[in-house]
């Protein structure tokens, strides 16, 4: 029997028709080896928090079912973004597509290459947001619920873009 763990991966892309490195790297999430259960909360459009003049950002969460361990997701993550031209060049700089692993079930992670849960999501309207829509209810590993992060958080720049809701 397969031991599934939720996971909560953020979604973001400024550069290449972000749209469309959105649409497919949801597609090539619903394809990763191991896991199930795909859901996309809406899209919303968020102004860039990087340095520079950036284009605005579309941004969402997905939810899935996954038996990988965290750096094996990690590395399949980084793939999908390497295939879509993924530079990390810059801190918080422009990027044709960023994924990141916001919530490994209830664990809490800090290696050298991974810190979940995400050590910037308490602050992020354009991460707690959809991950609201997604989990309402959802209670973070040091016990304070993503209603509680979100009401406190700045979202005066979100926009809804697509008010879509995909399971697969």
């Amino acid at each position: 029997m397969n031991n599934f763990t939720t996971v909560f991966i953020g979604l973001g892309s400024n550069l290449s028709d972000p749209a469309e490195q959105i649409n497919s790297a949801l597609n090539e999430l619903a394809q990763l080896t191991s896991s199930q259960a795909l859901q996309c909360a809406p899209w919303y459009s968020s102004k860039a928090i990087g340095p520079g003049d950036q284009p605005d950002y579309i941004n969402t969460v997905v939810k899935l079912e996954t038996t990988l361990a965290p750096e094996e997701l990690l590395d399949e993550l980084q793939s999908i973004e390497k295939r879509h031209g993924r530079q990390r060049n810059i801190r918080w700089g422009a990027r044709t597509l960023d994924l990141d692993i916001l919530l490994f079930g209830e664990d809490s992670i800090s290696t050298h290459r991974l810190e979940i849960p995400h050590p910037e999501m308490s602050w992020r309207g354009f991460v707690l947001k959809p991950l609201f829509d997604l989990a309402p209810a959802l209670v973070l590993p040091k016990g304070r619920s993503v209603k509680d992060y979100l009401t406190a958080c700045d979202t005066s720049d979100l926009r809804l873009l697509k008010d879509i809701f995909i399971e697969q």
